[in-house]
């Protein structure tokens, strides 16, 4: 699986993520950085089949309008630090990633997972 991490997360979630074996990337290393526009975040998630992690309900919102990005785990957390967040991936890793494989949109809340289809 191939992930891309926006802006409001920690660069730390796809270095994680790296180090599981997945390929992962954050905004902060495509050429405009975080200033990368959503538009621009569906385009590569689409081309390249990459799951986006994101917090922001615009891509939530854009996926029910117009099916992209290409699939969405969305963070409903709230404020989070990142030693929490890198924890609730590691104690759930493979519920998420069985779940974002046959469907197309979970959300991650603190204490659960829930599949919007």
């Amino acid at each position: 699986m191939k992930f891309i991490i926006d802006a409001q997360l920690p660069k730390s979630l796809a270095q994680w993520l790296v180090s599981q074996g997945y390929d992962a990337i954050h905004t902060l290393d495509l050429p405009k950085k975080n200033a990368t526009d959503d538009d621009e975040i569906n385009q590569i998630s689409l081309r390249d089949k990459r799951i986006l992690i994101s917090k922001d309900s615009d891509f939530f919102d854009s996926y029910f309008r117009k099916l992209n990005p290409y699939k969405l785990i969305y963070l409903t957390t709230g404020n989070i630090s990142t030693p929490d967040l890198l924890k609730l991936f590691e104690l759930n890793l493979q519920r998420i990633l069985d779940a974002i494989d046959t469907n197309f949109v979970v959300e991650i809340q603190r204490s659960s997972i829930i599949v919007i289809d």
